[in-house]
């Protein structure tokens, strides 16, 4: 059974005393190492995360467990997990890494907090030789080119605008009652994840360009960052809504957790929803499409992050050819495509 070792900087509970006594020493060093780790068939994974407080992120994570316990059964081996919390703070997540480089991991997992900063891990990667994915949150391809041991793992967030921007598109063109002043001008709200953050800025750009490729007018009322916030995002949403009220005929959040969001503020206004979509496909956020309160959101595939990245771990820590076990292009990338969800297909995604 697969071994979960939290960092110091976890926010997991420890629920049993006797575990929390066996554990003690290993959370000081927040490393890879524990018991097992000189034991041939065991292999250890570093895993940084920006912050474990995104679902999406705690739902990568969640797989990424499972299916780890599932592989030990197949693969008559141990996988052991290190998982660490960078809190959004990308001093603390290179402190992290460097821990983990430190304590002998076979492979290093990094949702990094600053892309800007990718070359210092990889160059700290090459240096130990210790294979790098990055997942979710996508560095320059100058950084991922920097080593041939260096992987990307995630979406094309374009693509995830794009699908976005067509459900919004669909709902518009299908029930005129979302044009609540029948003046046939789209007026939109974008809720935005980080300033500056290359999936914001995409799915941003392409959820809107879908939309007036398509020929309708739009109006933008306002737009700002929140953060991938759900807290952030009611708070964000509750200000404009003071502002614009009913004229508010649509909403896109850059994911599902400022949907949500959006979603709380104009419950605690008492008003009608206008059209809502996110973007990830969390469990709460699926819950909030079958209710009917969140139009449709765009599957960011957690779980398919979660295995690729242990097809990859068994194949650069067995010598196999890692093009054969996953689809990689460009020497450093694996591509997942994002798939729409709305109440019309949402029963393949509940299970």
């Amino acid at each position: 059974m697969t071994r979960i070792i939290k960092s110091f900087f976890s926010r997991s509970h420890i629920k049993s005393f006797a575990v929390l006594l066996a554990a003690a020493s290993l959370l000081m060093s927040g490393g890879c190492k524990n018991a097992q780790s000189d034991e041939s068939g065991t292999l250890r994974v570093g895993v940084a995360l920006y912050s474990q407080d995104d679902t999406f992120i705690a739902t990568v994570v969640q797989n990424l467990e499972r299916m780890a316990q599932e592989r030990e059964g197949q693969e008559k081996i141990k996988i052991n997990l290190s998982i660490a919390d960078g809190h959004s703070n990308q001093t603390t997540q290179l402190e992290q890494v460097e821990r983990f480089l430190e304590r002998g991991c076979d492979l290093l997992c990094v949702n990094i907090v600053d892309r800007t900063v990718a070359a210092v891990i990889v160059d700290k990667a090459e240096e130990a030789e210790v294979p790098l994915i990055f997942f979710n949150r996508q560095p320059v391809a100058e950084d991922i080119q920097r080593w041939d041991k260096t992987y990307y793992v995630g979406a094309r967030a374009q693509e995830g605008g794009t699908l976005q921007g067509e459900l919004v598109l669909g709902a518009w063109q299908s029930d005129e009652s979302f044009d609540r002043n029948g003046d046939g001008v789209m007026q939109y709200l974008m809720l935005e994840g980080e300033q500056g953050h290359q999936d914001s800025l995409l799915r941003t750009e392409y959820s809107i360009k879908a939309i007036t490729d398509a020929g309708i007018e739009v109006e933008k009322l306002a737009s700002d960052t929140a953060n991938w916030n759900r807290g952030q995002a009611s708070a964000k949403m509750s200000q404009w809504i003071d502002r614009f009220g009913n004229d508010i005929e649509v909403v896109i959040a850059n994911n599902d957790d400022m949907a949500l969001g959006a979603i709380d503020a104009f419950k605690e206004a008492g008003l009608e929803l206008p059209l809502i979509v996110g973007v990830d496909a969390t469990a709460p956020a699926l819950e909030a499409v079958a209710s009917g309160r969140l139009y449709g959101t765009v599957l960011n595939d957690a779980a398919g992050i979660a295995d690729v990245m242990l097809d990859m771990l068994m194949a650069l820590t067995s010598g196999a050819d890692l093009s054969e076990a996953v689809k990689l292009e460009d020497g450093h990338y694996v591509w997942l495509p994002y798939r729409q969800v709305t109440r019309d297909n949402l029963d393949e995604f509940i299970s």
